[in-house]
C-alpha cells in the first residue's frame, strides 16, 4: 500500500530533500551543456558575418602587388667591327617593380544595400531558429525528466508486485498443501509470478533508456529527482487565448516571415545586376631597369569607369525569374508552418485536457480497485473465490496505479508540450537560473569590423 501510495503521488507531492534534483536545475543544466543548442549558437554567431561581408561592398579594395624579373638581349648594331669596337652586342636587365592599386565602388544598382538588408534579415531568422531549438531541448529535457520519474515509480511498482504475488503463491502452496485448493490454483500463481517478473525486467529496461536519454539531453546523470510540476502559470485560460499567443510570438513564424524577406530581397540583388555600375579606380607604380639598365619610371593613374550591361545572354534575367519563383515558395512555406503551429496549439491544448481528466479516471479507478480487491481476498478466504479472481483483482489495482503514473507524467509533459507550441518555452520564460545567453552581443561585436581575424572570444 505504501508503494501504492508513493506511486500516485510522485508528480504532485513536494520535495523533502533540498538537495534533490529539481525540474528547473535539470533544464538550468541543459541549457548551458546541450551540445545541439550550443551547435545552435554557434551557428548564429556564423551568420552575424554575413553582415560584415554584405557591407564590404561599400569598401575600397586595395591591392600592393611587386614582381621581378632577368632578362637577356642580344643585338647587332650592324657596323662593321674594328679595333675600337662594334659588332654584337649582350645586355642583362632586372625590371623590377612595386605598386599599390585601389579600386572603390560607387553605385551598383542597390545591390549592396540589398544584401546588407537581406543579411540582417538573415541573422533575424537565425536568431529565431536558434529560440525554436531551444524550445524542442528544453522540452526535450522536461520529457526525459519525468520519463525517468515514470518509469522508477513504475519500477518501484513492478518490483513490489512481485513480492506480492510471491507471497500470494506461497500462501497458496500451503493452502494446496492442507487440501484447500487444487494444484491448478497453484499452476496460476506461478504463471501470474513468472509475468510479473517479466513485467519488472521490462520496467527496468525502459527506465535504463529513460536514464540515457536523460543523459542525452541534460547531460549528467539523473541523481535522487525531485517531482516534477506542470507549467500551469505559463498555460492560458482558453484555447483562443493560446492560439493567439502563438500566431503572434512563436519562432517557427517569425523566422519563415524572415525568410520570405530574404527571399523578396535576393529578387533586388538579381534585378541590380541590370543596372548600370559605377566605380572608381586609382593605382602608383615604380619601376625600375624596364628598358635600360639604370632607368627608373614612377607612373600614377586614376579612373572612373561605367558599366551599363546591354545584354549578357540571358543568365541575369533567368536568375531574377528564379528568385521571385523562390520568394513565392518561401511564403508558401511560412503559411505551411503556421498551420502547423495552429495545429500543434490544438493537439498540446487536447492532450493537456485529456490528461487532466485521465488523472481523475486513474484515480477513481484505484480506489475501486482497492475496494475490490479487499473484498475478493476476504471472500477467497471463505472460500467464496478463487486464486485466479485475487491475482485478477491484484493486476486491476497495479494497472489503475500505472495508469495513474503514466496520467501525471502526461499532465506535466503536456503542459510544457503546450506552452511550446504557443513559443514561449524558453530559459527567461521558465525563469531557469541561468545566464541568459543573448545573439546580440556577438552581433554587435562583428557587424561593422573592417579588419582581423580573430573572433570575439579569442579565436
Amino acid at each position: 500500500m505504501l508503494l501504492g501510495v508513493m506511486a500516485s503521488a510522485f508528480v504532485l507531492a513536494g520535495a523533502n530533500n533540498v538537495s534533490a534534483e529539481t525540474l528547473e536545475s535539470a533544464l538550468a543544466k541543459a541549457y548551458g551543456n546541450n551540445p545541439n543548442l550550443n551547435a545552435q549558437r554557434a551557428g548564429v554567431r556564423a551568420a552575424d558575418e554575413d553582415v560584415a561581408q554584405a557591407k564590404s561592398g561599400y569598401r575600397p579594395r586595395i591591392n600592393a602587388n611587386a614582381e621581378i624579373s632577368r632578362t637577356y638581349s642580344k643585338y647587332d648594331p650592324r657596323t662593321p667591327r674594328t679595333i675600337f669596337g662594334g659588332g654584337e652586342q649582350t645586355e642583362w636587365l632586372t625590371p623590377r617593380g612595386y605598386g599599390v592599386e585601389l579600386t572603390q565602388p560607387i553605385f551598383d544598382g542597390f545591390q549592396t544595400d540589398n544584401r546588407v538588408r537581406q543579411a540582417e534579415s538573415g541573422v533575424l531568422r537565425s536568431r529565431e531558429d536558434l529560440t525554436n531549438v531551444e524550445q524542442d531541448m528544453l522540452f526535450s529535457a522536461a520529457s526525459a525528466y519525468m520519463n525517468v520519474l515514470r518509469d522508477t515509480a513504475i519500477l518501484d511498482l513492478q518490483r513490489n508486485n512481485v513480492e506480492v504475488i510471491d507471497e500470494q503463491l506461497r500462501q497458496t502452496r500451503d493452502r494446496f498443501n492442507v487440501g484447500e485448493v487444487t494444484r491448478t490454483d497453484v499452476a496460476q500463481a506461478e504463471s501470474r509470478l513468472a509475468a510479473a517478473r517479466s513485467q519488472a525486467s521490462a520496467a527496468e529496461a525502459n527506465l535504463r533508456t529513460s536514464i540515457a536519454q536523460y543523459r542525452q539531453f541534460v547531460g549528467v546523470e539523473p541523481r535522487q529527482l525531485a517531482p516534477g510540476r506542470p507549467l500551469d502559470r505559463l498555460t492560458p485560460r482558453t484555447v483562443d487565448a493560446a492560439l493567439k499567443i502563438a500566431l503572434g510570438e512563436h519562432p517557427a513564424i517569425k523566422a519563415a516571415q524572415h525568410a520570405v524577406d530574404v527571399a523578396e530581397l535576393a529578387v533586388k540583388v538579381a534585378q541590380g545586376a541590370l543596372a548600370p555600375q559605377l566605380g572608381v579606380s586609382a593605382s602608383v607604380t615604380q619601376s625600375y631597369d624596364v628598358q635600360t639598365s639604370g632607368d627608373e619610371r614612377l607612373a600614377a593613374s586614376a579612373v572612373a569607369r561605367l558599366t551599363v550591361p546591354i545584354y549578357e545572354g540571358g543568365q541575369v534575367y533567368a536568375e531574377v525569374r528564379q528568385a521571385k519563383e523562390q520568394a513565392g515558395q518561401a511564403q508558401l512555406q511560412a503559411d505551411w508552418v503556421r498551420d502547423q503551429v495552429r495545429a500543434a496549439v490544438l493537439s498540446s491544448w487536447g492532450d493537456l485536457e485529456a490528461a487532466r481528466a485521465q488523472i481523475q479516471a486513474a484515480q477513481a479507478q484505484i480506489d475501486a480497485a482497492e475496494t475490490a480487491l479487499s473484498g475478493v481476498r476476504e471472500e477467497a478466504r471463505v472460500g467464496q473465490r478463487t486464486t485466479l479472481d485475487v491475482l485478477n483483482a491484484q493486476q486491476e489495482l497495479l494497472t489503475a496505479r500505472v495508469n495513474l503514473i503514466q496520467a501525471q507524467r502526461d499532465r506535466v509533459v503536456a503542459s510544457y508540450q503546450l506552452v511550446q507550441s504557443m513559443g514561449r518555452l524558453n530559459s527567461r520564460a521558465l525563469g531557469l537560473a541561468v545566464n541568459h545567453y543573448s545573439p546580440r552581443i556577438h552581433y554587435d561585436q562583428v557587424k561593422d569590423l573592417w579588419i582581423g581575424t580573430t573572433t570575439p572570444d579569442g579565436r
